[in-house]
């Protein structure tokens, strides 16, 4: 797997038909400073790595496991079975069932066995609930966090600001001609 030292968060896929998805996770992680691994385990092709490798998370420093996974979507669950670190399932999107089928399996955890779960497609909140889980130990990640609620804050004011100024039907036509572009 590949290992950063400094890794505080593991990002981890049923296979790499996840990585565009989880990738949005890793992007944010490193938006806000937060050093992470990102690599696949197969709840169901390989077993024995995913034991190993929940086995071994807080070992090598890894507080929270951000885990991606599809259908019938055991990686999140049997990971978070195997350690006591938080685990936040993401529920990919599915041809057969849209995703319900992957939302449902994560979600629906027996009692003892949490898994935080986000929505289908969800790797960035998946991102930002890690970031928020480490700001509780962490300053430095907890100033990150706020300043990128800032930011998301600062974002719709202006979006406010302009369309109460412009109104709406010219909001969309600059929208419009700029996706021109």
């Amino acid at each position: 797997m590949a290992k950063r030292s400094d890794a505080k968060v593991a990002i981890i896929m049923g296979s790499d038909s996840d990585l565009p998805v989880m990738s949005k996770a890793a992007d944010l992680l490193g938006e806000l400073g937060i050093a992470f691994e990102l690599t696949i385990v197969s709840a169901h092709r390989t077993p024995e790595r995913m034991y190993r490798f929940a086995a071994e998370a807080a070992e090598r420093g890894i507080e929270v496991i951000i885990a991606g996974a599809g259908g019938a979507a055991h990686l999140p669950g049997m990971t978070a079975s195997m350690t006591t670190l938080p685990v936040i399932g993401v529920p990919m999107q599915t041809a057969a069932l849209g995703g319900l089928d992957s939302l449902y399996s994560i979600v629906q955890m027996p009692a003892g066995i949490p898994v935080a779960t986000v929505a289908v497609g969800g790797a960035v909140n998946a991102a930002l609930l890690a970031a928020r889980i480490l700001s509780i130990k962490y300053p430095e990640v907890r100033a990150a966090v706020t300043s990128y609620a800032e930011r998301q804050r600062s974002g719709v004011e202006s979006k406010a600001a302009k369309i109460e100024r412009s109104g709406y039907r010219e909001y969309l036509d600059q929208a419009d001609s700029s996706s021109d572009r």
